[in-house]
């Protein structure tokens, strides 16, 4: 869950304190994150001809394209507390389209999770940037579709290190596109690039590893519970590394979309 929260963290500071573009973040997320799962895949025994999908390269890139793009006008803990509900949301959404039923509870829980990224997201002084908290909210989406894509996979390590060396090229290709739009190149310097690294190498691949490790001994509900402390770490580790304020409409919101997912979990749990 560090690893999760230290995307965030990392990517925040590479496009408030260094010279690096969320095209060129992108990029160089998804090639170092491709190189240190292939290396980590070969080191196992995990490594795998034709693993992955382009379905899940695609989803996998459009949730690192919005996600840095978001995080050019979002703190820290606001944009995990978006990320974290819209992939939860996907899931639970897809699920109940694909005919699968919520008890009292969990519909309960439902509403106040998504009272809370509402109360978030009205407008006023905390309200983040629109076009932001949009673009987050599709990374999220395109994470819970990921996710999704991924659950059928015997071989989650193999099918995350093909989707991410799918992934490069388009990268490389999206973000050669960014920079005529733009109206300029591509920006990195060696912060930047470093906080990328970092972000691609071990947040994302060491990270996403360590966590398809642990899955086996974790039950589904106790898997998803556990996530919830993402937001949470990173919102206190962005008070200390970015100076970021935890306002009062922050802690509420997420009591609510924490709480309002934790009881969706509590009653899929008593269900199974």
């Amino acid at each position: 869950m560090l690893a999760f929260a230290a995307n965030s963290i990392l990517c925040r500071l590479a496009l408030t304190q260094t010279a690096i573009d969320p095209a060129g973040f992108t990029l160089v997320r998804i090639a170092s994150g491709a190189a240190s799962l292939w290396l980590i895949a070969r080191a196992t025994g995990h490594a795998k001809a034709g693993a992955g999908s382009w379905r899940g390269a695609a989803a996998l890139l459009a949730y690192a394209a919005a996600f840095s793009l978001a995080y050019l006008t979002m703190t820290a803990g606001t944009g995990a507390l978006l990320l974290f509900g819209a992939v939860q949301a996907t899931m639970i959404l897809v699920g109940l389209y694909r005919g699968e039923r919520l008890v009292l509870l969990q519909w309960g829980g439902l509403a106040l999770a998504l009272g809370g990224l509402a109360l978030l997201l009205a407008p006023g002084l905390s309200a983040p940037d629109p076009l932001g908290a949009l673009l987050m909210l599709v990374a999220g989406a395109a994470w819970g579709i990921y996710s999704l894509l991924g659950r059928a996979s015997r071989d989650p390590i193999a099918t995350t290190a093909g989707n991410f060396l799918r992934a490069a090229p388009m990268a490389a290709v999206l973000a050669a596109l960014a920079g005529p739009l733009s109206g300029g190149g591509l920006r990195w310097d060696q912060g930047g690039l470093l906080y990328a690294v970092l972000s691609g190498a071990l947040a994302s691949g060491v990270g996403y590893s360590i966590w398809y490790a642990a899955l086996p001994a974790l039950t589904a509900a106790r898997a998803a519970s556990v996530q919830l402390s993402v937001p949470v770490i990173t919102a206190l580790v962005a008070v200390l590394a970015l100076g970021e304020r935890i306002t009062p409409v922050l802690a509420l919101s997420s009591v609510a979309v924490l709480g309002g997912i934790a009881l969706v979990i509590l009653g899929k749990s008593r269900r199974g």
